[in-house]
């Protein structure tokens, strides 16, 4: 196990001979090691199917998932898939570009920053499925709707990286520009937008596994064409090769984005990009003035549903969602389904993130565990966090077992990721202290390389946290249940009580801001030897 840790951080374990031909080696060690894993669970699968270990139902033979790609291969897949791939690309359009647009406004204008962002930033707490339910009263099962989703999934974090950017960006560049005397056109164009690029190519590549992922949560509740309607009939029919083949060309069209990207990145970012750039120190001004558009637009909206401009039935008045809000706390309704909600989430959380805590360690420490078992997360990673539903379903059923697989699997790759390229990041000079200091292995982990990666790990544990509440607000609507807080929003919907509706996305979103506020506070706080 020492040399785990020896041959992760670079340690010598003897003479170098011939450099050029042992990293040659070891790229070809790379490349078979990182076939094992695939053989060895399709083997695994040969067997299970030829041995009768489990139904065909359950688990179909990959030679029938393989007649199932050449018959629905033929066109009927494809087809369904270019309806998924346009309404991305329609959505991705419009979010990206009005994401650009209004990320630009409010980084560059202190005054947008104290009036509009607060507000939008309360309003983005609130995750995509909680809309759902309002957007399919207002738009309708169409194909308006797919896009509205989409739109909301992708503008959040457009908007939020390009702010950054731009805001950041500001105190050189406006010397730079006063220098020149440049006008305001170029100043956006020759100044901000380069300055800005880095941050906004993040938040677009944040926008597209969102915009996927969220493209097929509302394909699977509502929706007659497209891959994730596709995977849903497949489910009804208890066809699961159908809804294998499908988890794979979702795999496929995720990992052909992510490559995509990248090679786009590489394209476009070719200066050093902190040179332009100064973080701002200090949070953004609130104060009464944060205010005044939310008071302003509540105002208006009390105004509208008084003089009966806008059904109650649609659009419940803010004083009855508050009613509503409140007479939901004193009966106790709410917190026994917000209850029920949170411990699905800290079940999976224990279950996912320890796991990925886990396996990120293994991976980081061993660099032949990352080249047999890394390609394949990787792999799996692709797939959109809901293509995994129609599986779970047929193999776990509706019950509690479902919900938490469901939501243990979207906790486990944020914290992974994090623990690897944490440890990943160590200096080489930790090990040689190591060495000298004769640390066991028990010891080295405690003391060199848990504190070390610490950072890295609870940024991970953070994003861990809040996946894991959007991970229990998907199973609890993809998954009937008896309690919890969208299964109350859902019954609430289907009975137009939309007081209800709206007294649940206000709680879904508070404990949402109070999940990653919380997530915040403990990664300070276990990390506060940084800056003594």
């Amino acid at each position: 196990m020492n040399g785990i840790l020896n041959r992760s951080w670079g340690w010598p374990r003897g003479p170098l001979r011939g450099p050029i031909a042992t990293q040659g080696r070891s790229y070809q060690r790379a490349a078979y090691l990182s076939w094992v894993l695939p053989l060895l669970i399709a083997v695994l699968w040969v067997v299970a199917s030829r041995q009768h270990w489990m139904s065909e139902q359950i688990l179909p033979a990959p030679s029938r998932v393989w007649e199932s790609a050449l018959e629905f291969g033929s066109g009927e897949l494809w087809g369904h898939l270019w309806i998924s791939v346009q309404r991305l690309f329609w959505g991705l359009a419009v979010g990206i570009v009005s994401g650009l647009l209004l990320g630009t406004w409010l980084g560059s204008s202190r005054r947008a920053q104290t009036l509009v962002l607060p507000t939008f930033v309360a309003l983005a707490q609130i995750p995509t499925l909680a809309w759902i339910p309002l957007f399919m009263l207002f738009f309708g099962i169409g194909e308006l709707l797919k896009l509205v989703v989409l739109v909301k999934a992708v503008v959040v974090p457009v908007t939020l990286h390009t702010l950054v950017g731009v805001r950041d960006a500001q105190p050189k560049l406006r010397e730079a520009a006063a220098a020149l005397r440049l006008p305001r056109h170029l100043l956006f164009l020759r100044l901000l937008l380069p300055a800005a690029l880095p941050a906004f190519l993040t938040g677009v590549r944040l926008a597209l596994a969102t915009g996927w992922t969220s493209l097929l949560a509302v394909e699977l509740l509502a929706s007659s064409e497209g891959i994730g309607y596709l995977m849903v009939w497949g489910r009804q029919l208890f066809m699961l090769d159908l809804v294998l083949l499908c988890i794979l060309v979702i795999g496929l069209v995720g990992a052909l984005m992510e490559q995509g990207f990248s090679r786009l990145e590489k394209r476009l970012l070719f200066w050093p990009q902190p040179a332009t750039g100064e973080q701002q120190r200090g949070p953004i001004p609130k104060g009464w003035q944060s205010l005044l558009l939310p008071i302003a637009l509540l105002a208006l909206w009390q105004f509208t549903s008084n003089v009966g401009w806008v059904d109650q039935n649609i659009l419940t008045s803010p004083l009855g969602v508050l009613h509503t809000l409140f007479s939901g706390l004193a009966d106790g309704t709410l917190p026994q389904a917000l209850l029920l909600s949170l411990q699905r989430t800290l079940t999976g959380l224990v279950l996912g993130g320890g796991a990925g805590l886990l396996v990120g360690l293994l991976l980081g420490l061993s660099h032949r565990a990352e080249r047999v078992f890394g390609p394949s997360l990787t792999a799996v990673r692709q797939v959109a966090l809901f293509a995994w539903v129609p599986l779970l379903t047929a193999w776990f059923g509706l019950g509690e077992g479902a919900k938490t697989v469901f939501v243990a699997l979207a906790a486990f790759f944020p914290l992974l990721i994090a623990t690897q390229r944490g440890i990943a990041g160590l200096s080489p000079q930790l090990g040689e202290a190591a060495r000298t200091l004769r640390l066991s292995l028990w010891q080295r982990l405690r003391r060199l390389v848990l504190p070390g990666a610490a950072p890295a790990i609870f940024a991970g544990l953070r994003l861990s946290l809040i996946y894991a509440w959007l991970g229990t607000i998907g199973a609890e609507y993809f998954m009937p249940s008896d309690g919890g807080i969208a299964s109350l929003m859902i019954g609430a919907q289907q009975l137009f009580r939309m007081d209800q509706v709206m007294a649940a996305m206000v709680l879904i979103g508070l404990v949402g801001a109070l999940l990653g506020t919380l997530g915040q506070r403990l990664e300070s706080r276990a990390t506060r030897w940084r800056t003594a």
